[in-house]
């Protein structure tokens, strides 16, 4: 799967799965720009299909269901779907 990179302020390893039309993947994606943080993201509707299977594999595992967007803070804590409250207190 290939992430894009954005840089900012390092707050660990933040990766941002989320779909390109969605609403609120989209507001998240402005939130962590306005943020600063540096985070790596992916638009899994974007993706070839095994690699879009990965993402909701992915998803699965943090969740229990693919729901989008959600975000993945050093390989041990999510942040499910948009919360700007969770957003700034875990990378503010």
């Amino acid at each position: 799967m290939q992430f894009k990179h954005v840089d900012g302020k390092n707050k660990g390893d933040v990766v941002l799965y989320a779909i390109s039309t969605c609403m609120w993947c989209n507001k998240t994606k402005k939130l962590l720009n306005e943020i600063g943080v540096e985070y790596y993201y992916v638009d899994v509707d974007l993706l070839p299909q095994d690699h879009k299977e990965e993402a909701k594999k992915e998803a699965i595992k943090w969740k229990k269901h693919a729901i989008y967007p959600f975000i993945v803070i050093n390989d041990k804590k999510c942040i499910p779907m948009y919360s700007e409250e969770m957003i700034r207190r875990e990378l503010g």
